[in-house]
Order: structure tokens, then C-alpha cells, then sequence
């Protein structure tokens, strides 16, 4: 090869690096959403329509067709000069995908982490070098075979390394857990230490629904007493625990740790950490049944941290659970007399020294139990009945837990981080109430495993009635659909969307001001 032959297939290799690193963004932020997990981002990506590797495909075969048909109609101007020109519709159609994906804005954006910078520029540098190397070995092959047209249309399969994307960005994330899974030990060891160096007392909060709610309302309450520090958002893994306590400290009284679960031992590996002297069990669902099998696992793993901790404010429908000290929901305390309005919830707060009169302004039934929960661990931490009471009034909701806003007349009732029946049936429930047109927008309910058909199929039965029933998407709203139209449900009012920006077109056709819309779990991306 010629000086200028290989400086050429440099510049092109780093160019086409450049536009297919740009197409792959979405792909490391959803990498990053399975928490790294290779198999499973994998496993999202080749699951039957997925739309990401619909366009993928369209993508490499409208770059193909286009480069090949752009080399041979300028062919009579010389081979090297018809590539030239080919690159002009491979980097439009390559923007054009760019600009299309920055439209559609992820929904659980990436987080610019310092393990996902390092990802992503190892996985760019990674590219640009297959580029390279792919535009070295074709130019070689025609160069050696002889044939004109090879060299003519020799740069055509690149137009294939959109489909090796997702195999090159999960085979980076493989070789790099040789560094990233050490360091994250060290970060996370570094929290551990300081955790079992504060005299601080440690709570650890689980259960597969309810979490965050109890966490932030228990914060909100032992605040008026003494300085407590929980995990921010959901901030659920030993990473995330570790982030909040290397990078907030340790200058509390108290230290609320959520805990999230998505396998066996996740649970354990959280409380050698955190070291929980008390501990929370919201309750136990189905949900995450797709990693851990079955609800009987599910309910092991949150047993987990009851059995680890002194004392363990356990509800409802964990009440069996093994622990040294347990309080029990139902008999220990509860929230009784529950009455749910649009704009609150009321109940009559029951624990050890008396019943108290309680008002939050939060939705939905479930409302009533979380703060029971919360209050039933400030009890153990010291906090008398009347206080808790006053200070639940202070209780401000969760944003996207079926938080309520009001928008141009229209109420909506925004459930977008609710993945579980209970509380889908909680927040119908609440919808049910409107006085207007009731609206609900879902796309169903995910991490089920194989009672991802059945337990979407009860979801639709519970929208049978409503005004107005959309479903987004093509993943579960067969089944939600099935399980609608089986109970009753009106077919004319109910709808089919592929997005949520068409899903809020047709609200915005078919509501009016005094109407409430229910959004209902809002799917990361990977779904």
C-alpha cells in the first residue's frame, strides 16, 4: 500500500469509529442500567422485537445500499474518488440516526459515573481500532485478489459493524471487571470501614415494594429529633451505599440504608457492610421473580436482614419472618380506619403508648402502611406516638410515587416508578375517584419471569371500566390487553401506542380540564 492508501484508511477508520461510537451511546446506557451485567444486556438486546436492534438493522442496511450504490454510479471518476463521495450519504445517514436517537430521550439517563467514562472511552478507543484494522484487511483482500469491483466496493462491510456494537461494548465491559471489580471492592470496603468506625445507629430497609416511601418518610420524621443521613434516590446496591457514605460521611445519629435485591446473597453482602442493628421488611411480592425464580426466593433473601438485625419492624405479609426482636405489623402497630381521597390520605395511626388521628398529603392506601412502617422504626429509635404523628404531617410525596399534579385543569397522577400489582391496584383505586374522565397510561409490569403473563393479565382486569386505556410499547401489553378485554373491558377504549410521546398525543386529543390521567410504571429503557 501506498503512504496515501494508508493514511486514507486511518482517517476513514477513525471517522467511521467517531459516527458508530455516537450510534452506540444508548447501548452503554443501557449496559450501565443491568447494573453491568453483560449477560443480561445481552440478553435484552437479542430478546424477540426489540426496537434497538430493529434499527440497528435498518441503519446497517441503508448504510450498505447507499455506499455500494454511490461507489458504482460514480465508478467512471475513479475508484478512490467514488469512495470519497460514498462517505457523504454514510456519514448523513449515520448523523441523521444521531439526531433521531437525541429526540428520544433516554428515560433513565446515564449517569456519568466514573466506572461508565472509563467504559465508554476504553469501548470508543476499542472501536476506532476494529475500524482501522477492518479498513486495513479489506483494502488488503481487494488489493491481493486483484478485482476491481472488490476495491470499488471494498469499504461496504463496514456497514456491518453497527451489528457487532453490542458484542464489542459487552466484551469491553467483560475484560474490564478484571479492573473494575477489585476497585469497587476497595470503594465499597472504604465505606464499610467507616461505617463500623461511626457510633451511629445503622437501619437497613428492604422488601420488594415501598422501600424509598418508608425510607424518606422515616428521614423526614427523625430529623425533628436528631441528625439523620439516608441513601439518596435508590440507592439501593453496595455501590451506591458506598458513593452516599464516601462522598456525604458519616455526621449523623442515625444512617437509613436501602436495600435493594435482585439475586441471592445480595441481601447478605448489604448487611456485612452496613452492619444494621435494626432493620425494615416492607413486605414480599413477586417482583424480581425473573432473577430469582420464585416468590418463596424472593421472600428468603428479604428474611435475610431480619434474621441479621436486633430488632426488624416486619409488614403485613412478612410477618412470619425469623428475627431476634420482631414488631410486627397488625400487632404491634398499624394503620387502621384508612380513608384515601384525591388529595391525601387519612388514618388512624396505632402503636405501643396510643392511636393517633393522622392526615398526609399522600396517595393511595399503601400510603397509609409506609407511614405506619416508617413510624414504627422511629418508635423503636425513641420517638413517642405524638410526635410521630405531628411530624407525619410534614411527609411530602415521593416524586413519581403516585405523586400528584395538577396541569392545565388535568389531574395527573404520576406512578411511574410503581412496578408491582399492589400497588397498581392502589393507584386505580385512587384514579377511580376522579370526578372527570379517568385515564391510564402502563406498559405493563416487568421482572415476573415466567408469571410476567398472569400477573399482567390481572393488571388489565383492573383497568376494565375506565375511560380511557393506553398501552405502550409491544413487550407485555399483549397481556395486558388479554387480561382487559377478558374482564369486560370496552375495546373501543382502548388503545395501542408504540411510544409515550404518541401515548401523550392522544391524551392530549381526548382529555379535558377536569379529567385525570394515571401514569403507571414508566419502563426503563431495556424494556
Amino acid at each position: 500500500m501506498t503512504d496515501s492508501t494508508i493514511f486514507a484508511v486511518i482517517a476513514g477508520g477513525t471517522l467511521a469509529g467517531m459516527a458508530f461510537s455516537l450510534c452506540s451511546r444508548r447501548l452503554a446506557a443501557i449496559l450501565q442500567q443491568t447494573g453491568y451485567e453483560g449477560r443480561a444486556f445481552l440478553g435484552w438486546y437479542y430478546r424477540l422485537r426489540n426496537i434497538e436492534r430493529k434499527k440497528a438493522s435498518i441503519l446497517a442496511l441503508l448504510l450498505a445500499l447507499s455506499t455500494a450504490l454511490v461507489c458504482v454510479v460514480f465508478s467512471f471518476a475513479g475508484y478512490k474518488a467514488a469512495n470519497l463521495i460514498a462517505l457523504a450519504p454514510f456519514f448523513g445517514l449515520t448523523l441523521l440516526y444521531v439526531f433521531a436517537e437525541e429526540r428520544r430521550a433516554l428515560k433513565v439517563p446515564a449517569r456519568p459515573t466514573a466506572r461508565y467514562l472509563r467504559l465508554w472511552i476504553v469501548y470508543c478507543i476499542v472501536l476506532f481500532a476494529v475500524c482501522i484494522g477492518l479498513g486495513f484487511a479489506l483494502t488488503a483482500l481487494s488489493v491481493a485478489v486483484g478485482a476491481g469491483w472488490l476495491y470499488l466496493l471494498r469499504y461496504v462491510p463496514f456497514c456491518l459493524v453497527p451489528f457487532l456494537c453490542p458484542l464489542l461494548l459487552a466484551f469491553v465491559n467483560l475484560c474490564m471487571k478484571a479492573y473494575e471489580v477489585p476497585h469497587t471492592k476497595k470503594f465499597v470496603a472504604r465505606a464499610a470501614a467507616a461505617l463500623a468506625a461511626s457510633p451511629c445507629k445503622k437501619v437497613g430497609i428492604t422488601g420488594s415494594f415501598g422501600k424509598t416511601s418508608v425510607k424518606n418518610i422515616a428521614a423526614v420524621l427523625l430529623a425533628e429529633r436528631c441528625r439523620v443521613i439516608a441513601t439518596p434516590a435508590s440507592f439501593n446496591t453496595p455501590a451506591g451505599i458506598a458513593r452516599a457514605v464516601n462522598e456525604g460521611g458519616l455526621s449523623c445519629d442515625v444512617f437509613l440504608a436501602e436495600m435493594g435485591a435482585r439475586r441471592a446473597g445480595d441481601i447478605a453482602a448489604l448487611c456485612d457492610m452496613v452492619q444494621p442493628e435494626i432493620g425494615v421488611v416492607t413486605g414480599v411480592t413477586c417482583q424480581h421473580i425473573e432473577t430469582f425464580g420464585s416468590t418463596d426466593a424472593v421472600r428468603a433473601e428479604k428474611s435475610v436482614l431480619a434474621a441479621r438485625t436486633g430488632t426488624c419492624v416486619l409488614g403485613r405479609s412478612c410477618a412470619d419472618m425469623a428475627c431476634p426482636d420482631a414488631v410486627v405489623m397488625g400487632r404491634d402497630f398499624d394503620a387502621e380506619d384508612v380513608r384515601i381521597a384525591q388529595d391525601g390520605t387519612s388514618f388512624t395511626l396505632r402503636l405501643p403508648d396510643g392511636r393517633f388521628p393522622v392526615c398526609v398529603p399522600l396517595l393511595g392506601r399503601h400510603a397509609a402502611e409506609d407511614c405506619a412502617l416508617a413510624a414504627a422504626l422511629c418508635h423503636v429509635l425513641g420517638m413517642p406516638g405524638e410526635e410521630i404523628a405531628a411530624g407525619l404531617c410534614k411527609v411530602q410525596p415521593v416524586p413519581h410515587r403516585l405523586e400528584r399534579r395538577d396541569e392545565n385543569g388535568i389531574v395527573i397522577l404520576d406512578d411511574a416508578y410503581n412496578c408491582n400489582i399492589e400497588g397498581a391496584k392502589n393507584a386505580v383505586e385512587v384514579l377511580r375517584l376522579a370526578a372527570g374522565k379517568r385515564a391510564v397510561v402502563t406498559p405493563g409490569i416487568v421482572e415476573l419471569g415466567q408469571l410476567e403473563e398472569e400477573v399482567n393479565g390481572q393488571l388489565g382486569a383492573l383497568l376494565a371500566g375506565l375511560d380511557l386505556v393506553i398501552l405502550v410499547g409491544e413487550t407485555l401489553v399483549l397481556d395486558v390487553r388479554g387480561g382487559y378485554l377478558a374482564a369486560g373491558g370496552d375495546a373501543q377504549k382502548l388503545h395501542v401506542v408504540p411510544t409515550l410521546a404518541a401515548a401523550q398525543s392522544l391524551l392530549a386529543e381526548e382529555l379535558s380540564a377536569g379529567d385525570c390521567v394515571l401514569f403507571l410504571n414508566d419502563l426503563p429503557d431495556r424494556y
